[in-house]
């Protein structure tokens, strides 16, 4: 493949919603223009990938995302060696392929890798700016719209799951919460088409639920679980039966819980 079908391949070519909910759009237009490694915080569903693929859209740049889990491997970052009928080739990974093409790679929950895969990201998150090939005998300089991104969840955070101080160290930072009500409000319609007196009320009954963290519930009602009640909704769901399908059941499992909030959409849509 050629280097322009490959950056071609990860360009996001149509406007992805997003409401911005700060100054974090400037902020990341400034990072970006020094190619500062980026790491973006917050909890489940607040809106944290969205934000990346906005931005590259907006920066006119190609994005490409890695999903990390406890299984992946330096090489499934840099690349492998494969056998094919002509005997052996070198493929990139994810990892290589950005550095050399100059895309936005955007490693998605970093902390569910192993710590001894993230350490090769770390000669491309200072001034050297490169990646050694160790197994190829290469050392991959940056490409000048090279940027690195990350991800994650503090709150889940442990022993076993976190990044290194000396990865940590090597990021500019973004903490995202939970957007303010009218935000959240204009997110669900924006994204949906819902009217917004049926989308506040699935705000409200978020707010219910986040609430309950700490007390029963381990994380509080994501906005996309509330972009799926909408959408529910949408193709002909009744409100009240669109929340607790999207918004409840995949939740909780406490019973307790379960019937707290199913009392809350009883009460908000009436």
């Amino acid at each position: 493949m050629s280097e322009r079908f490959e950056i071609e391949q990860y360009l996001v070519t149509e406007e992805p919603f997003y409401e911005a909910q700060g100054r974090e759009v400037s902020a990341y237009e400034t990072a970006y223009s020094a190619r500062m490694p980026v790491m973006v915080k917050g909890p489940t569903g607040c809106g944290k990938s969205r934000f990346i693929e906005y931005m590259a859209w907006k920066l006119g740049k190609p994005l490409i995302t890695v999903a990390c889990n406890e299984d992946m491997t330096a090489a499934d970052l840099v690349g492998r060696f494969l056998l094919d009928a002509d005997g052996t080739r070198w493929v990139d990974g994810p990892l290589t392929q950005a550095a050399r093409f100059g895309a936005i790679c955007y490693l998605d929950e970093v902390v569910e890798a192993r710590q001894d895969t993230t350490v090769v990201i770390h000669p491309l998150t200072d001034h050297r700016r490169n990646l050694p090939l160790d197994k190829k005998g290469e050392l991959v300089e940056a490409h000048p719209d090279f940027q690195l991104v990350i991800s994650y969840n503090p709150g889940y955070q442990s022993l076993m799951k976190d990044l290194k101080q000396s990865t940590k160290q090597r990021f500019a930072g973004f903490e995202f919460d939970y957007p303010g009500a009218d935000v959240e409000r204009e997110i669900i319609v924006g994204e949906t088409g819902l009217d917004e007196n049926t989308a506040a009320k699935l705000v409200q009954v978020a707010d219910t639920a986040r609430n309950l963290k700490g007390h029963g519930l381990a994380e509080g009602i994501s906005t996309r679980l509330l972009v799926y009640a909408a959408t529910l909704n949408g193709k002909g769901m009744e409100p009240a039966e669109a929340a607790r399908m999207a918004m409840v059941v995949p939740l909780t499992d406490d019973a307790d819980i379960r019937d707290t909030l199913y009392h809350a959409i009883d009460t908000i849509f009436g």
